[in-house]
């Protein structure tokens, strides 16, 4: 008989990346729980069309709810008992985080806060919690590194992230449950989000509209494609944190907490490109030019990004490598099929 497959809680799983992670791990074998609040910060008709790709499987099961909803995650906990827990529900955004901040209380304090509790209530194998390479800050010390110091978040939705992985490591300590929170770098891909760059870049330029180019192009991220992402979680999945035996019983470079089952890793290329390059990547794909609005930088955002992916490595022997080119040319092969352009 073969092994009763695992169980996965997924919170955000109409998202961009909950999608992809969901739809990953249905065809690994896994059952797989989603539950998701299908809010209308951008196109709900886009996490509507994510959500009945992944209920064509007979082992993805949904709820639409907010996970800051009191008693829907220690329900759903209790329930299912998943070993494996993937916290990706958020209000995203550096910008939006500006104009409504009190969303990202609501979704990313207090619904973190539940899936804490619940996790304390039912302990998982390992909870996955998603932060951000925004978490830096202004930190100018690159490549970012897990354990180099982070303090002076740049907006408000990096310091609730940051938040969250302050709330995770103290429960974590307290309640024993081995935790990794992955911080990921500009991710993008098929199925991407239309508030993020490469959507409206391409959006805008098949319309025959300028694009917004901030910091009159003098920036560069560290630009990762979402199936290299998805790659990260699922290995990192297999290599919970254990609490260490003695405050010295950490490696250098390692960002395990000396006192808990807790642990950051960078999930990135580790190859930060000039925001004008990845503009002429998909001039390329689309075959067209674009015409470039050079603007100011906008608050609360960065000019570089650039993960440090050695501890990704060491943990799963796994590196991100897709060329931005070719993660280019398939978002763009994607929006042109799913748009009909």
């Amino acid at each position: 008989m073969p092994p009763a497959p695992h169980t996965a809680l997924v919170t955000g799983s109409a998202g961009f990346i909950g999608y992809h992670l969901c739809h990953r791990l249905l065809t690994e074998g896994w059952q797989v729980i989603g539950v998701d609040a299908l809010t209308d910060y951008y196109e709900v008709a886009l996490k509507e069309r994510r959500q009945a790709m992944l209920l064509e499987h007979p082992a993805f099961r949904t709820e639409t709810s907010r996970i800051e909803t009191p008693g829907v995650l220690e329900r759903l906990f209790a329930s299912h008992k998943p070993q494996a827990v993937i916290h990706l529900a958020a209000q995203a955004g550096v910008r939006y985080s500006i104009e409504n901040p009190e969303s990202y209380v609501e979704a990313n304090l207090i619904g973190t806060f539940r899936l804490l509790e619940a996790a304390r209530a039912h302990p998982p194998a390992h909870m996955l919690l998603a932060s951000t390479s925004s978490a830096y800050g202004a930190s100018l010390e690159m490549p970012y590194a897990e354990a180099q110091k982070a303090d002076f978040q740049m907006s408000f939705y990096a310091a609730t992230k940051k938040a969250n992985e302050a709330m995770a490591h103290s429960y974590a300590h307290l309640y024993d449950l081995p935790t990794t929170m992955f911080r990921f770098f500009t991710v993008y891909g098929p199925w991407g989000r239309p508030d993020m760059a490469l959507f409206k870049f391409t959006k805008a330029i098949l319309e025959g509209q300028p694009i917004d180019i901030y910091n009159h192009g003098q920036m560069r991220r560290d630009f990762t494609y979402v199936d290299d992402l998805i790659d990260g979680i699922i290995r990192l999945i297999d290599a919970p944190p254990a609490r260490p035996t003695s405050p010295e019983g950490v490696s250098e470079g390692d960002s395990l907490s000396p006192v808990a089952p807790f642990r950051i890793v960078n999930i990135g290329n580790s190859e930060p490109v000039p925001l004008m390059d990845f503009i002429k990547a998909v001039e390329a794909a689309l075959g067209q030019p674009a015409q470039k609005n050079y603007m100011a930088m906008q608050p609360g955002d960065v000019p570089a990004t650039w993960a440090d992916t050695k501890l990704l490595e060491h943990l799963t022997g796994y590196r991100p490598a897709t060329p931005v080119a070719e993660g280019v040319a398939r978002f763009v092969a994607w929006y042109r099929a799913y748009y009909g352009v």
